[in-house]
């Protein structure tokens, strides 16, 4: 069975709604042979990276980057998982109130670092996600969680 797992940040109504939509499509039952794995990223460890086949990233842009806590994810497990997750598919959730390209930058950084492969178009909401964010949200969770179908 594949492995989906998600790392997230989520300290706010806004966050743990685009967390909720994007559980909601990863564990559609459409999709067959993945399991849905969730970690804080205070939490993951360089092992759950490993065991995993693809990557759902969320985090809040704070300050203009990503969490302190999802990077945290990263300096803790970066080198232990740099040659063995190349190719893996992932995809990325911000929520921020203002300026989510430097969030937007880090991931692509680290990612591209780590030679993971963008599945689907990045979910970025400002304010309060509305229905279309969600379903947004949704359609990432899904969209990743059927790439690693069969």
């Amino acid at each position: 069975m594949a492995q989906l797992l998600i790392v997230h940040h989520t300290p706010s109504p806004y966050c743990q709604a685009m967390f909720e939509a994007v559980i909601s499509g990863a564990t559609d039952p459409e999709i067959e042979g993945v399991e849905v794995v969730r970690r804080a990223a205070l939490s993951v460890s360089a092992s759950d990276f490993l065991a995993a086949d693809g990557y759902l990233l969320g985090s809040p842009a704070n300050l203009g980057s990503i969490s302190g806590a999802l990077k945290h994810a990263f300096d803790c497990s970066y080198y232990q998982i740099l040659d063995s997750t190349r190719g893996r598919p992932f995809g990325l959730y911000l929520h921020g109130n203002e300026g989510t390209e430097g969030a937007e930058r880090a991931v692509d950084s680290i990612t591209t670092g780590l030679g993971w492969v963008k599945a689907a178009d990045y979910v970025v909401v400002s304010g309060k996600p509305e229905k279309a964010d969600l379903e947004r949200c949704w359609e990432l969770g899904a969209t990743v969680g059927a790439r690693l179908m069969g």
